[in-house]
């Protein structure tokens, strides 16, 4: 309500028409006041003048309207017939958000919006009280980041809920949430979180600049659609921002310095900025002692590295044996196919992943029959028919296990194409196009920014410390600096003692 910023909005707004009747006529032809069941208007009689409340149902908490509705109406018992009446009318709503507004814009977006807006006859201004109760769920634990011990809230559709879950774990004065409304039709309400003495200004400028200058006229998909157009990604596979629904996790990324972007409607919270290694992090690392979390971290980067590289490097040996040392000698197929190896990994590639949009789509009861009728019926029979040989299946299963255990969806897909990428070049090229591919891989990170931070830091541009604190999670009285690919103004995490 108070420091909403209306992005793409007209300049020409309309003044409040003195007359309730302008008002309503108004309401009737634009918004469809009579047409729409949701759209209501109240009309009372408060010391012999109308007075209007406009609301939409199901966005608007009873409770509060009944006893402002109470309220006013006991006036009549209470005063003389006054001139006053809009200030006696303020006075008397028993809420503690009440916001004075001017033009009819306005008064649509913060109705439309699941507030009331309240006018009195012959009064130019109206009073917008924030009774808003969007339906939704209660804060659950995220199913994709779920923890052996630790918080159980996560965030909801409900930016509200959100930001007041951030404010609980963060209790400064300094923390900041700028809120503004994006999106022509479907006015968005959109969140720039930060904490004023740690973030870098320059950063958040150019988050707002780039917020207030997004015209569509709606945001169906919510973040992802906000993510395309502040960083501009293209048909660049790896993700240059990184989504959590865990509070925890946004609120320790709030005390790095990070900037965070709350979208309405969606209960995944954009980080900026990020890199390849924060899509590694999980919080599951932090709720163990240091030496488990870092055994832990080193666990899952062995997986994305299996899911990115293991196929092609054995496929490779598949087609050059001499390069396998003799100890090794025994991987590869022992028995001669009628289908090509390649064409085997990526008909079995694809078959997982038929399984896991299956398994997306399937209820949760059918997903258990789902998945043994695909393990024991089509994988066995798949290699007794001679379709695959066993070491594809196994080769690619341990592919596919990495790329699950990979912490973030987005880069997992972005790491299996890369693999597909890998094995095309390396069944061309053989050896030369494994080395080159990889080279090739390797450059496209590096050349990656997102808002200007470089993709593989620490690594490149390589930091030491930084790149220490990747490879060991350390005890969290160790960690005093934060980190500098995020500028903070305020480089001490933890205060100096006198």
């Amino acid at each position: 309500m108070k420091g909403v910023v209306f992005v793409g909005k007209n300049n020409n707004k309309m003044p409040i028409p003195a007359s309730l009747n302008e008002v309503e006529s108004y309401m009737t032809n634009r918004v469809g006041l009579e047409t729409s069941f949701d759209l209501g208007v109240r009309k009372l009689k408060v010391l012999k003048k109308d007075v209007h409340f406009y609301y939409v149902n199901g966005l608007c908490d009873t409770i509060p309207i009944v006893q402002i509705v109470k309220e006013l109406v006991g006036i009549n018992n209470r005063k003389e017939i006054s001139t006053q009446l809009q200030e006696i009318v303020e006075n008397r709503i028993v809420h503690q958000s009440v916001e004075p507004v001017d033009n009819m814009d306005e008064v649509v977006d913060q109705v439309l919006s699941g507030l009331i807006v309240i006018l009195v006859e012959g009064e130019k201004k109206g009073l917008v009280v924030d009774v808003r109760s969007y339906p939704g769920r209660t804060p659950q634990e995220p199913d994709t980041e779920k923890v052996v011990r630790g918080s159980r809230d996560g965030f909801v559709e409900n930016i509200i809920v959100n930001t007041a879950l951030t404010r609980r774990r963060i209790r400064d004065e300094r923390m900041r949430f700028e809120i503004m409304k994006v999106g022509e039709r479907s006015k968005t309400d959109i969140a720039i979180g930060y904490i004023k003495d740690v973030a870098n200004p320059d950063l958040v400028n150019v988050i707002r600049k780039e917020l207030e200058a997004i015209e569509i006229d709606g945001l169906a998909m919510a973040d992802k659609t906000i993510e395309e157009f502040i960083v501009k990604q293209g048909y660049n596979p790896y993700p240059l921002v990184r989504y959590t629904e865990r509070a925890d996790v946004a609120a320790s990324h709030l005390l790095e310095g990070h900037v965070l972007i709350y979208v309405d409607t969606s209960p995944s919270v954009i980080i900026t900025p990020t890199t390849y290694f924060h899509h590694l992090q999980h919080a599951e690392e932090y709720r163990q002692s240091p030496a488990v979390g870092t055994l832990v971290r080193w666990i899952r980067f062995i997986g994305v590295v299996v899911s990115l590289i293991l196929l092609p490097l054995w496929y490779l040996y598949v087609k050059n044996p001499h390069l396998l040392p003799e100890a090794l000698n025994y991987i590869g197929p022992n028995e001669d196919s009628n289908i090509p190896v390649l064409l085997q990994i990526f008909f079995a590639d694809v078959g997982i992943e038929f399984l896991r949009l299956a398994a997306i789509h399937t209820p949760t009861p059918l997903s258990t029959a789902m998945g043994l009728i695909a393990a024991v019926l089509i994988g066995q029979i798949a290699i007794d028919v001679g379709l695959f040989v066993p070491e594809v299946i196994l080769y690619v299963s341990l592919a596919a296990i990495g790329t699950y255990a990979t912490p973030s969806y987005e880069i997992s897909m972005a790491n299996k194409i890369g693999r597909l990428f890998l094995l095309i070049s390396t069944a061309i090229f053989h050896v030369p196009g494994f080395v080159v591919g990889a080279t090739l891989w390797l450059v496209l990170l590096a050349s990656i920014r997102s808002l200007n931070t470089p993709y593989l830091w620490p690594f490149l541009p390589f930091s030491p410390k930084a790149f220490f604190e990747i490879i060991i999670r350390r005890a969290v009285p160790g960690s005093k600096i934060r980190p500098s690919i995020v500028h903070a103004r305020n480089r001490q995490r933890q205060p100096a003692k006198n």
